[in-house]
């Protein structure tokens, strides 16, 4: 499905957008109060003017965030449909090479972002259970309850992943609409009994509570304050997997969800200001609290579905982020399964299980939602710097808005360096753990960066037709022992005319590589899913072979299988000789033996590199070993191949000479 059939509105489509892409901002009403008063003295502690000021700079956090930066802004830039911080940086690279920088560390606090958001969400919802009187008896202030139904649930939220978003987004998007429905209705009904607190809409009582004496923490305040925004990423990363006309047609309905249970919480707080009872319940949580006893198990069954569909969003945010990541080579190349008929709905099984794995290990560190809210925030608020970074600089060079782009800097830049500073108030009570994962995923790519650009200093592209007479004559040799009837190699060169210089160098210096015909195969992935189509150049010889395979995103990509059937189809048409087995169980098989050969490229100990570039090297070619086989991605694991590994063509050390005695 292309990005004009995306991006058509369908009912359906909205359906999925509210299942996929609203989840992590849609639960931010369970425990954004939450945070707010908790750090400020609890709920003895709900002034009016402190209340109804934390109220407005929600409000307010939301509008400019999500609806104003990321909606009306960011959406707008878009890579073929495709939203995320590396989509964004793929449009403004060509304008500064320093720009890379922005993308990798916003990109590995979003994917750190990714660990946190199901562990925090599911585990707040599923300690609203003790709320209820029954479920409080049954699970007898046990926390390590909590710990196993919340670890269990998202063992099952990550088995579900390769079902693909599209599924997903089905079951999800009806609990969802009940889900936001029930918000609103939740925080009208309060709002109808103290209309008042409508006050809160004015933006002076959310500055004026920054420096009010009845707001204990100043600025720091603005760290709770953040959580409620903290899906505004999510959803421009989601942007390619629901389209953009999905998002500007349902967010206005989210958003009114949304500001009518903040403003009914507040209500209920103040109300309920004086009370004795719920002072002396520990973490005290006003969303599940203000549900009337009958409507509360409903709430919180309803609020852990939210919480999973929550994980869904970074979840699914997080395959688009790793994809874009691979394209940029900013990342080793995984396999990427595509589950729908949607190119921006993928699955990624290692990113899934390096997610689950994180998730787990959270809860198991953490134990309770209070403590890991001390984690949650930080790295969003890196994220979206360096969003507005690259925005700034989308707008100003490849938009030619240099107001604009200064606009967009001083306001969000100025606003997001306050949240930042206040969040980093977390760092000592759990923010470190945020940070320490995305300093991870930043070290990955930063590697695999510096890698890539010294590898790029030995890259030598040659003409294939120079080489023309020298494979004549070698596959003519007798006195070389012949490998195969067809060899062939892999190449990242789509050009014909051109070959990467290690694969000649394989073939005439490493390991002569005798055969009958040489083939050079690109795989083209397209953004149809079933596309099968094949372009072959013979450079007017029946034994050289430049083969570009046109793949769809659905078709499984065994190469040996789409070779065999264009031996076949060249036999027939004469331009590659008959290649008749002399025996074989199957009759008639005009294809002969094939060996493919993968290449690795490695460095060897003399070659004149400084510490960190052969660090770097050293530690990409690791890297690339833990990332998986692509003889198993191309389906070559049962063919007869060669995994050949060759030197990096850097200029060696000079070697002192020996001397013969």
């Amino acid at each position: 499905m292309n990005e004009k059939k995306l991006n058509k509105l369908r009912p359906g489509m909205l359906l999925v957008a509210i299942g996929v892409v609203y989840g992590d901002i849609g639960t931010s009403p369970m425990y954004v109060m939450k945070s707010v008063i908790g750090g400020n003295g609890g709920i003895g502690s709900a002034d009016p003017e402190f209340v109804l000021g934390s109220l407005s700079l929600v409000i307010w956090t939301i509008t400019l965030l999500t609806t104003v930066k990321y909606v009306a802004i960011a959406m707008k830039a878009d890579n073929r449909g495709e939203g995320g911080i590396f989509s964004l940086y793929s449009l403004v690279k060509k304008y500064g090479k320093h720009l890379v920088w922005p993308a990798m560390i916003g990109g590995a606090a979003l994917l750190a972002d990714g660990v946190l958001t199901p562990a925090v969400t599911v585990t707040t919802a599923v300690e609203g259970l003790k709320s209820i009187p029954l479920m409080e008896q049954l699970l007898g202030g046990n926390q390590s309850k909590i710990v196993a139904i919340s670890l269990l649930i998202i063992a099952v939220l990550f088995s579900m992943q390769r079902l693909g978003t599209s599924a997903i987004g089905r079951v999800f998007g009806p609990v969802m609409t009940v889900w936001f429905l029930f918000l609103g209705a939740a925080g009208a009904y309060y709002l109808a009994r103290e209309p008042w607190v409508l006050a809160a809409l004015n933006p002076l009582r959310a500055a004026g509570v920054l420096v009010s004496p009845c707001n204990k923490k100043g600025l720091m305040l603005l760290g709770s304050v953040f959580l409620a925004a903290t899906g505004a990423e999510a959803l421009y990363s989601d942007m390619g997997h629901v389209g953009k006309s999905s998002i500007y047609f349902s967010w206005p309905f989210v958003k009114l969800c949304l500001i009518l249970n903040y403003l009914g919480q507040g209500a209920w707080l103040i109300t309920h200001r004086g009370s004795g009872e719920l002072a002396a319940i520990p973490d005290m949580n006003p969303f599940f609290e203000m549900l009337p006893g009958d409507v509360r198990p409903a709430g919180v069954l309803l609020g852990t579905a939210a919480a999973v569909i929550a994980s869904q969003a970074l979840i699914s945010g997080s395959f688009t982020l790793v994809s874009e990541a691979i394209r940029l080579d900013l990342m080793p190349h995984m396999q990427i399964v595509y589950p729908s008929k949607t190119k921006g709905q993928l699955y990624i099984a290692l990113v899934n299980t390096a997610l689950w794995t994180g998730c787990s290990a959270v809860i198991l560190y953490f134990r309770t939602s209070a403590r890991m809210e001390a984690a949650y925030g930080l790295a969003i608020t890196v994220t979206m710097l360096m969003t507005t970074v690259l925005l700034t600089a989308y707008l100003w060079k490849a938009k030619k808005m240099p107001a604009a782009a200064c606009m967009t800097a001083a306001a969000f830049g100025s606003l997001e360096l306050v949240f930042f500073g206040s969040s980093l108030g977390k760092f000592w009570a759990g923010g470190y753990v945020a940070v320490l994962i995305a300093l991870c995923l930043f070290v990955i790519m930063a590697v695999w960066d510096k890698g890539t650009e010294v590898e790029e200093l030995q890259r030598v592209e040659l003409r294939i037709r120079d080489f023309i007479p020298e494979l004549d004559r070698l596959r003519n040799d007798g006195s070389i022992p012949k490998k195969c009837e067809n060899m062939v190699f892999l190449t990242k060169t789509e050009d014909p005319e051109y070959l990467d210089r290690d694969i000649l160098y394989s073939i005439l210096d490493k390991d002569t590589k005798r055969a009958d015909a040489y083939w050079f195969v690109h795989i083209h992935v397209t953004d149809e899913p079933y596309t099968s189509e094949y372009h072959v150049e013979t450079f007017g010889t029946d034994f050289i072979f430049h083969v570009r395979l046109n793949l769809g995103f659905k078709i499984n990509q065994r190469i040996n299988v789409s070779l065999r059937q264009i031996v076949g189809e060249l036999t027939e048409t004469g331009e590659l000789p008959p290649q008749k087995k002399r025996y074989s169980i199957y009759s008639g098989d005009q294809a002969g033996s094939f060996k493919f050969c993968l290449i690795r490229k490695t460095l060897v100990p003399e070659s004149r590199l400084p510490f960190l570039g052969r660090a770097a090297v050293s530690m990409k070619y690791g890297i690339r070993h833990w990332a998986g086989s692509p003889a198993k991605w191309y389906g070559l694991e049962n063919s007869g191949l060669i995994v050949e590994n060759v030197p990096l063509f850097i200029p060696e050390k000079s070697v002192t000479a020996l001397t013969r005695i």
